[in-house]
């Protein structure tokens, strides 16, 4: 431990520079050396909530002069940084919680800092992102990450609906008390057999996962209150590919034919085991199909 505290004191941090620290996104131990390190050699910490921010520090033994930096002021506030990094000091920015900037306070600060001409200077760490595409599984090999969506139902629908044929796994952020209309939303959209994963609380002592489909997700969190409660993100499997043109109507022939002996699931299972096509695309047609 010793030896990594020392690499982390080695390393050059100039002064006349904004540090972009990564903090815990629930668990304190997830702090890095690097940022513990940075933290206590900076003259000011800029943070979204002095409050929050104030009660980390305390836990790690690091009292600096604060500086307010949220969605409300932070144009106004960034200027107030450059102002010291003119006069030569190291500025730490941190938000609530995991890497500034995503999602959070902290873009506008680094854009009117580069503007300025003065280094920025990122520790990585902590983020909720990573965190969960880490567990997802393998069907998530590429995704775009989307942040929070519309609160309001019809903003939140149309959105949804210019993603319906967005081809990578989508990651979303959302809140407790919109978390079940969010999933909902998304069935409705995408339809109910896309995958959906949902990490609630990461890192924190209630943490939960659970892999589902996007129809049994909203289920699932309103089997139990608790469910509903604390941070989530959500991973959403991507639109299937279509099948090729030249393609499509032997597939449409054959889950047609089968639909008249089997459910649709089991449709597209042998139709996947016969065509050598995507399972899920093919169950996504079928499932059209029937309805049709």
């Amino acid at each position: 431990m010793s030896d990594l505290l020392d690499l982390a004191q080695h390393q050059h941090y100039p002064a006349a520079a904004l540090y972009i620290v990564a903090t815990p996104i629930g668990n304190a131990a997830d702090i890095t050396l690097r940022a513990l390190h940075l933290l206590g050699l900076a003259e000011r910490i800029a943070a979204e909530d002095t409050r929050n921010t104030g009660q980390l520090l305390s836990r790690y033994g690091i009292d600096k002069p604060l500086i307010p930096v949220h969605e409300h002021n932070e144009r106004t506030a960034a200027q107030r940084i450059v102002e010291y990094l003119h006069a030569g000091e190291r500025v730490a920015y941190v938000s609530d919680a995991g890497t500034p900037g995503i999602s959070d306070p902290g873009a506008k600060l680094v854009d009117a800092v580069r503007e300025a001409g003065f280094t920025i200077v990122p520790l990585p760490g902590a983020s909720a992102i990573t965190t969960a595409l880490s567990v997802t599984g393998d069907w998530a090999p590429t995704c775009t990450f989307l942040g929070f969506l519309p609160s309001k139902a019809k903003q939140r629908a149309a959105s949804l609906q210019r993603l319906a044929t967005h081809p990578h796994a989508m990651v979303f952020y959302e809140a407790p008390h919109r978390i079940v209309d969010t999933v909902q939303a998304l069935a409705d959209a995408f339809g109910g057999a896309r995958r959906l994963f949902i990490a609630r609380e990461l890192t924190k002592l209630h943490e939960a996962l659970k892999s589902c489909t996007l129809a049994e997700g909203p289920t699932w969190l309103k089997e139990d209150a608790n469910r509903q409660r604390g941070e989530f993100v959500l991973v959403v499997e991507g639109a299937p590919l279509a099948p090729a043109d030249t393609d499509a109507q032997t597939h449409d022939a054959l889950i047609a034919m089968l639909l008249e002996e089997m459910s649709v699931s089991a449709a597209a299972r042998i139709a996947a085991s016969i065509t050598g096509a995507s399972r899920h695309a093919l169950y996504e047609r079928a499932l059209a199909l029937k309805n049709d």
